[in-house]
């Protein structure tokens, strides 16, 4: 088992998240759970003049996905494959959100993991699930079993 990624220099290193205005936070983050916070600026606002859907579901992909980058190996990586994100309350410019991802179940290939969107009141206002798909650098090359039978032909 490795130790829990160095979160201040993965945030160093940037990404979507932080052109958007998140960051990790590494004080409320470890093995297997992610904290990502942020404030709203008006860049963040629908037509509405409320946080678009697109902002919680950046800030919930986030924190699950880093929750899952926690638990990885040296050799492995990951991308979401699916993600369901529910709006349960709008949030407002300058309001702080703070978006806690937590695997739910690590298998081989594939992780399970929770979020919950909450405001600086502590109500939430989003909730979320996912998937994330893991590989390897280690993992042997595939070959899909249509692609071998065609190969073989063209000998």
């Amino acid at each position: 088992m490795r130790p829990v990624p160095d979160l201040i220099a993965a945030a160093r290193r940037g990404g979507f998240h932080q052109e958007v205005g998140f960051s990790i936070d590494p004080e409320r983050s470890g093995r297997g759970f992610v904290t990502v916070t942020g404030r709203v600026e008006r860049r963040h606002l629908n037509i509405n003049a409320v946080v678009h859907g697109g902002v919680y579901a950046t800030i919930l992909d986030t924190a699950m996905g880093a929750s899952v980058v926690s638990l990885l190996t040296e050799t492995e990586t990951t991308a979401t494959t699916s993600l369901y994100v529910e709006f349960l309350r709008a949030a407002q410019e300058g309001d702080t959100l703070t978006a806690r991802g937590e695997v739910l179940r690590r298998g081989r290939h594939i992780a399970f993991a929770e979020g919950n969107l909450t405001g600086a009141d502590g109500r939430r206002l989003s909730q979320a699930r996912g998937t994330w798909y893991i590989w390897s650098a280690d993992d042997p090359p595939r070959t899909h079993p249509a692609m071998a039978s065609s190969a073989e032909s063209r000998v």
